[in-house]
């Protein structure tokens, strides 16, 4: 059973006719005081005012007698939940306003007190790159001293404490109490990622970032949003003054450009590209010419280049920042910029962002390295494959993991990836396509199939990947029923190419769970992975 959310200890209890005047509705009952909100009836404290909205397959005041029951003490619903409330017997203290689900962020931040934060908050929004860069925020900032807080994909963190994340971005009256706890506990920064979904949904309704991030948009979400332009203007919208004070967009895409013209708040743009206009430009390290000198060499080894293709300059014209980023891929190196700009927006001097960013993050899933351990799996086993766990589910996810591991990459390149059922059917044989471009092995297999069956999802994935083939994809190509075995085929065809050989197991990332047919099984691609490896290295091919 999920833990419910964290309260603030503090409790602003209000009248529900004040809540009513706030949002333009009516009361109807009793004058009741109410001190939290919820739209979970099994995460209802006493108190509550339990907010009844519509959804998609059913109405929340279906469950408004279990709230009531639970300790809820006032109903906020729509005309329709009014109807069900009487047709069902159930009465209550009721505000009652049409669009329910649009006022219960103001609701929130009032019962909540977070209409004046004393923390500086960081909404970081965009296709890739969210939780990454979210992650390296949150590094910095630590090893300045401060304490944070982070909602995302992976996990909420409040100081030391962590909690599970059932989304990017949760429920507005989840969010609001989380911002309320971190003010308690004395947070003094957070960053949040920042979903199109939550955009849409007013789930971050009430909140006003001080800093708004914009990395980058491609095709993702079409299950949900009509059209690409819909998915870019829910993104769009948290650059309005309602929900930020400033914003930092990454201009390396149309979208981004499009942003930074329509943008309601004042943006500092960046790009990685040299002929895009910009306020600041990101410059990777170049590497010295094949056979030549470099001063930088060391005469002792014989002249090797001491070139880091993780170094990088970040400069607006006046100011330079010396970088580097602590994940492979030019994508990662936009991350790290994305995230100094908004440290410099945030009052910190140049020297003490390029201090800050050098500490080394964690970050669950996303370009992970997975290995044995020496110490418990019998020594050191140069011969097997360097293995890398992305979150990658999108084709130009797909296509820039593969070409941040193709350097590394003296042996084969293999990717391990599949898609999601009940999702963006769109984005399934670009997907498949990008992967044949990019790696030299490319194993098909299943993501969460949700309830679509997982052979008709493979195979979507797979029609890109041979359409692929007449521009010089590969052709060496598998379909593997069950992910567990497809990274074991993954590892072990590696391990047969030689030495040198990288596998990108893409897709997952962090995740800890298979949706198969409404049913989540246990299953971490970072676990299967070490099975797969220690398969390899004692000769045998491990269970499936």
């Amino acid at each position: 059973m999920p833990v419910p959310s964290p309260r603030p200890a503090s409790l602003h209890a209000t009248p529900i006719s004040a809540l009513a005047t706030l949002v333009g509705g009516t009361v109807r009952g009793e004058d009741v005081l109410v001190s939290g909100v919820t739209l979970a009836s099994q995460d209802v404290v006493p108190g509550d005012l339990y907010a009844a909205l519509p959804g998609a397959n059913a109405h929340g005041a279906r469950y408004a007698a279990a709230a009531l029951e639970a300790g809820a003490v006032a109903v906020l619903t729509d005309s329709d939940g009014l109807d069900l409330l009487v047709a069902d017997g159930v009465t209550a203290p009721t505000v009652v306003v049409e669009g329910p689900r649009s006022v219960v962020g103001p609701v929130a931040r009032t019962l909540y007190g977070t209409s004046e934060l004393g923390l500086r908050l960081f909404g970081v929004t965009g296709t890739n790159g969210k939780t990454t860069t979210a992650y390296l925020m949150d590094s910095a900032l630590t090893a300045l001293g401060q304490t944070t807080g982070l909602i995302g994909t992976v996990e909420t963190r409040i100081g030391d404490e962590r909690l599970r994340s059932l989304r990017t971005t949760p429920e507005a009256t989840v969010l609001h109490a989380l911002l309320a706890v971190m003010q308690e506990r004395g947070v003094d920064s957070c960053v949040m990622e920042v979903s199109s979904h939550a955009l849409t949904q007013h789930r971050v309704d009430g909140v006003v970032y001080d800093v708004a991030l914009f990395t980058n948009l491609s095709q993702d979400h079409l299950d949900f949003h009509p059209t690409m332009r819909d998915y870019f203007l829910a993104k769009a919208s948290l650059f309005t003054p309602q929900r930020s004070r400033r914003g930092i967009v990454c201009v390396d895409d149309e979208w981004g450009r499009e942003l930074a013209t329509i943008a309601g708040v004042p943006v500092t743009t960046m790009t990685s590209l040299a002929d895009v206009e910009a306020d600041w430009h990101l410059v990777a390290e170049a590497a010295p010419p094949a056979g030549g000198s470099d001063d930088a060499s060391d005469g002792a080894s014989g002249g090797a280049s001491n070139h880091d293709p993780a170094d990088f300059t970040l400069s607006d014209g006046s100011t330079t920042l010396r970088l580097r980023s602590a994940l492979p891929g030019d994508f990662n190196r936009v991350n790290t910029a994305m995230a100094a700009l908004a440290l410099l927006a945030s009052g910190l001097d140049a020297p003490t962002v390029e201090r800050a960013l050098r500490s080394d993050p964690h970050v669950p899933g996303r370009m992970e390295k997975v290995s044995l351990d020496p110490a418990t799996d019998g020594g050191e086993h140069p011969s097997l494959p360097l293995v890398v766990v992305d979150y990658a589910h999108t084709a130009d996810a797909v296509a820039a993991a593969l070409k941040a591991l193709r350097p590394q990459t003296t042996g084969a390149l293999v990717v391990v990836l599949g898609a999601g059922g009940d999702r963006d059917r769109g984005k399934r044989a670009a997907m498949g396509r990008a992967a044949a471009l990019g790696a030299d092995v490319v194993v098909v297999t299943d993501d969460n199939p949700r309830s679509e069956d997982p052979s008709v999802i493979r195979e979507a994935v797979l029609a890109g990947a041979r359409d692929a083939a007449g521009e010089g994809g590969t052709t060496d190509l598998h379909d593997v029923d069950g992910r567990a075995a497809a990274i074991d085929t993954a590892v072990r065809v590696a391990h047969e190419r030689g030495p040198g050989s990288v596998v990108a197991v893409v897709g997952k990332g962090h995740e800890t769970g298979q949706d198969v047919a409404g049913t989540i099984h246990p299953f971490d691609d970072r676990e299967e992975v070490a099975r797969a490896l220690r398969a390899v290295a004692t000769g045998t091919r491990g269970s499936l």
